[in-house]
Parts: C-alpha cells; structure tokens; sequence
C-alpha cells in the first residue's frame, strides 16, 4: 500500500510540474492563468452593456444561447479600462463559486501563447511592489529569463464579484440581450 501512495504522489508532482499556462497580454505586460479552467477564446466582439455593474465589469455576451459576463482585467486591476482594438479577445473561464459553476469571459489585450512552465521556475507572489492585489497572484513564473505574472484567476474572479454579478438578476441579463 505504501507504494501505491507513493507512486500516487510522484504522479501528481509530475503533473503539478508539467503545468501549463496561458500567457496574454493586458496593458503592456504579459499575465499567464493556468489552462485547468480555461474553456475557449473568442475575438472581441459585441458586449452588451449592463446597467449599475461595476465598472470592471464590460457587460454580457450571447456565447451559443449562454448568457456570459465579461470583466475587463485592465479595470479589475485598478487601471485604466482597455481600449478595444482587433487583437483584443475574451477568453472563457470556467468559474466554482461553492456548488455553482458559471463561465465568465475575461477581456484582454491579445493571447500570446499556450507554455509549460515547471514548478521550479515558479517564485512565489511577492509581498510588495505589485499594481495588483497579492491574493491575484498565485506566483511568479520564469520565462526566457523574465518573471510572469501567474494569476490566481478564481481569487481575480471571487465570489463577491459573482455576487455583484447575480444581484444584477439574470432575468434582466436575459431581456438586455433579447432587446439588443
């Protein structure tokens, strides 16, 4: 029994090191999110603004009849909301919040690229020096000798903002995107 535990473990410690992320770009800097959630990505394309949501929060897109939230990363972040232009795209997230899964697009500025990034080339968050909330960041990986920012993406995406999220009521949602 002992080793089956142990051939359990290095089998998880090898996944854990063959972790992949994605890597994008939002205002000037590169950000990578792990794949585990990430459900697809789409061009830009017509949002549908909500009335009285939070200002990181773009609007909702009709994604095959799904009515999906957008949040733009550039306003969670505090900064200056992202302009739109032909790279920007909205990658699809899929998102726990207790029992309940729902997807979320997030918007960025372009996708760079799909990379492995081993667990010994991943720092953990700092502590200091960061334009984003610590609890955001699940950890600092190396690329070609430059660090990453590695997102923690359901703490980006937390259930208060999921709260703000439902109190808009998804009846209303719903009838903005029949209407637009």
């Amino acid at each position: 029994m002992h080793e089956i535990t142990a051939s359990a473990t290095a089998d998880s410690q090898a996944l854990e090191e063959q972790q992949q992320y994605l890597t994008f770009m939002l205002s000037g800097e590169i950000y990578a999110a792990s794949i585990v959630r990430i459900k697809e990505i789409i061009q830009y394309g017509q949002v549908t603004e909500v009335p009285r949501m939070p200002d990181f929060i773009r609007g909702v897109i009709n994604l095959r009849g799904a009515v999906v939230p957008v949040i733009d990363l550039s306003a969670r972040f505090g900064k200056k909301p992202t302009e739109v232009g032909r790279r920007n795209c909205i990658i699809i997230i899929e998102v726990t919040t207790g029992d309940e899964t729902q997807n979320v697009g997030v918007m960025v500025d372009a996708v760079s690229a799909v990379l492995e990034i081993p667990a010994s080339e991943i720092e953990p968050p700092p502590t200091f020096g960061t334009h984003i909330h610590a609890e955001f960041i699940a950890g600092m990986g190396k690329i070609n000798g430059k660090f990453v920012i590695i997102l923690n993406i359901q703490q980006v995406l937390s259930m208060d903002d999921m709260a703000a999220l439902a109190t808009a009521g998804s009846a209303s949602v719903a009838d903005v995107l029949q209407v637009g």
